[in-house]
């Protein structure tokens, strides 16, 4: 009888830091055989890019970009088959990788591997939810849109990440772990990620969804509840059932596309020819997020006194720019996210600050 090839699902609002956290887990396989589907909100992938450079034509890692849309959800033509061809290679995959975009549910993936067409030939591993700590713990997430989505995240996960947590002290990090516990009191694992690193074991073989009544151990919660134990049956009788703790309900989110049900989610891009200026380009950015309903931004520039391009990642008015990225294009984009974010204001807040025209 052939062994279901085991998935995790690595899910988390924009900017948490999945792809990062994908990178590091890529350095670190070891023996594994990973394929990875990397979802993103946009026209242009940039965070699969990332990936294939962490990668670096390693040819035991197999990488597929699931750029437009979101990945399994009710209009996904390509979820499905690029599953079944990954199935069909399975003696050169030990582990697959699926990285939704920080606007989905990870519901809609956990749904289709318990398909008819799936089910044989996968076995979902592990959920994991990884969140920008400092937004947490700055009341980020409370209300909206943006609440609503990060709750539903979390409350579909098995494993919360806490990441960016660099220069947090131990009282700080107690408090984001309560935050947790109490949007979504179900989750049955903390872990710490410092600079999105985390202990692939920690991440890959959990076995929380394993359809057997055998006992295995697990890792217990880097931060554990007052009074909390380890749970007495550490099982799954199914790929749904959770030893004790509430099924994940799918319902609308899952089935019907994302956009139907809020189309204040905007994605966009915007490039320009002229060479930038770091600074002013940071300046500009910081403004955008300050004026407009910014959340993400993301993408390849060219400076003017760089030969290479450079990596722009920005989370709200939180902009970092990284030299050598390797798989720029020719001219600078930028790929913004945000709610009901305008495109003609961004584009003119950019072009005034860096005194050149995006389009």
């Amino acid at each position: 009888m052939k062994q279901p090839i085991p998935v995790t699902i690595v899910t988390g609002f924009l900017g948490a830091g999945k792809t990062t956290l994908l990178r590091s887990l890529i350095e670190r396989r070891q023996t594994r055989r990973l394929a990875l589907l990397i979802n993103e909100f946009g026209e242009v992938a940039v965070d699969g890019a990332l990936v294939r450079d962490a990668a670096a034509g390693d040819e035991h890692v197999h990488i597929e970009d699931f750029a437009h849309g979101l990945i399994a959800y009710g209009d996904d033509e390509r979820f499905v088959p690029a599953m079944q061809a990954i199935a069909a290679r399975r003696a050169h995959v030990d582990h697959v990788l699926i990285e939704t975009s920080g606007l989905a549910l990870p519901t809609a993936a956990m749904a289709l591997l318990q398909s008819a067409a799936l089910a044989d030939d996968f076995i979902l591993d592990a959920t994991l939810a990884v969140v920008d700590t400092p937004l947490l713990l700055a009341d980020e997430f409370d209300g909206g849109a943006t609440g609503t989505m990060f709750d539903q995240q979390l409350a579909a996960a098995d494993v919360v990440v806490l990441n960016k947590i660099c220069g947090l002290d131990e009282e700080a990090l107690l408090r984001a772990e309560t935050r947790v516990r109490e949007r979504a009191p179900n989750v049955r694992f903390l872990e710490l990620a410092f600079d999105a690193r985390l202990d692939i074991r920690l991440a890959l073989g959990l076995r929380l969804h394993q359809p057997t009544r055998t006992e295995h151990m697990h890792f217990t919660p880097t931060m554990p509840d007052p009074g909390a134990t380890p749970l007495a049956a550490q099982y799954r009788l199914n790929g749904h059932a959770h030893s004790g703790l509430g099924a994940h309900s799918h319902g609308l989110s899952t089935h019907k596309h994302f956009h139907e049900q809020d189309p204040g989610w905007m994605s966009f891009v915007l490039r320009t020819d002229a060479p930038q200026n770091g600074e002013r380009l940071h300046a500009a950015l910081v403004a955008v997020a300050r004026a407009e309903p910014l959340l993400r931004c993301k993408g390849y520039v060219r400076l003017a006194d760089e030969d290479a391009a450079v990596l722009v990642q920005g989370v709200r008015a939180r902009v970092a720019l990284s030299p050598g990225a390797q798989a720029a294009p020719a001219r600078s984009l930028l790929v913004f996210i945000g709610y009901h974010l305008s495109r003609a204001r961004v584009a003119a807040l950019l072009a005034t600050h860096t005194g050149s025209a995006w389009r």
